[in-house]
C-alpha cells in the first residue's frame, strides 16, 4: 500500500506550535473530546529544553535475525530519502532492544527538512544527536545496532504508540513535559483555540502578579 499523503500548511504550523507548550495544546484536545493523545511518559526528549513541531512521518518495524542489507538498511533508506520538509519521523518499532535512530539517520532526516523524531524505542549515538542539534525523543539509549535485530516493515501507514494511533500528516508536538499529537483533521482548530489559551493564562500570570487574588483571577478568565 502506498504511504498517506499530509494535507496541511506545515511551515506555518510548525512556526506557530513551536511556540505553545504542550499542556496548552493537551487542554484543548481534552476540552475537544480528544482525551488520550499524550504519547507514554516515558518518551522523553535528549536534550533538555529542545522542542519538536511537525507532521508525522510514520514508521513501524518488528524484530529479524536477518543481516542482509537490503532488509535492514534499504527500507530505512528510503524512508529518510522520502522525508518532506516539515516532517517528524514518528516509530513504532515493536523492539526494546536495539536503537531505531542514530547520527547518521538524524543528519540526514535533517538534510531532508525534516524537525525531529519521536522513537517508541531507542537512539544511538546521543552525543553527536544533542551537537547537531536534531530533536529525537525516545525511551532509551542503547550502542546496540539493528543488524541481525530489527528491520522497518512499513512507513506512511498508522501506528499505535500507548493508546495512541497515529497517521501520516497528523501533528506532533514534544517539549520537556512529553509529546502530543494532534489529529490533523482538527489541527487548525488546536492550533487558534491553544493560541488563545496561552494567550488567556498570560492574562491570569499578570492579574496574580498584579496582587489580583487567584480565585477572582481564575472566575475572570476561566483559566488556572
Amino acid at each position: 500500500m502506498a504511504p498517506e499523503s499530509r494535507d496541511l500548511n506545515v511551515e506555518d504550523a510548525c512556526r506557530r506550535f513551536s511556540l505553545i507548550y504542550t499542556g496548552a495544546i493537551a487542554d484543548v484536545l481534552d476540552e475537544m473530546g480528544y482525551s488520550k493523545q499524550c504519547l507514554p511518559a516515558a518518551i522523553q526528549s535528549l536534550n533538555w529544553d529542545q522542542r519538536v513541531a511537525g507532521a508525522a512521518m510514520t514508521v513501524e518495524g518488528q524484530q529479524t535475525s536477518s543481516k542482509d542489507p537490503e532488509e535492514i538498511y534499504i527500507p530505512v533508506l528510503q524512508m529518510l530519502g522520502d522525508l518532506q520538509p516539515g516532517d517528524v519521523i514518528v516509530s513504532q518499532p515493536n523492539d526494546g532492544i536495539c536503537a531505531h535512530i542514530g547520527e547518521l539517520s538524524s543528519e540526514a532526516a535533517q538534510f531532508r527538512g525534516a524537525r525531529g523524531a519521536v522513537i517508541d524505542g531507542g537512539a544511538r549515538d546521543t552525543d553527536y544527536i544533542r551537537k547537531l542539534g536534531f530533536p529525537v525523543f525516545c525511551r532509551y539509549r542503547t550502542p546496540r545496532d539493528i543488524a541481525g535485530r530489527w528491520k522497518l516493515i512499513t512507513y506512511g501507514r498508522p501506528i499505535t504508540i500507548g493508546e495512541v494511533t497515529i497517521r501520516r500528516g497528523d501533528f506532533i508536538v514534544g517539549d520537556n513535559d512529553g509529546v502530543v499529537v494532534i489529529p490533523r483533521e482538527v489541527m487548525p482548530q488546536v492550533l487558534e483555540r491553544a493560541e488563545e489559551v496561552v494567550h488567556t493564562e498570560n492574562e491570569v500570570r499578570k492579574a496574580i502578579l498584579e496582587g489580583v487574588h487567584p480565585v477572582e483571577a481564575y472566575r475572570k478568565h476561566g483559566r488556572f
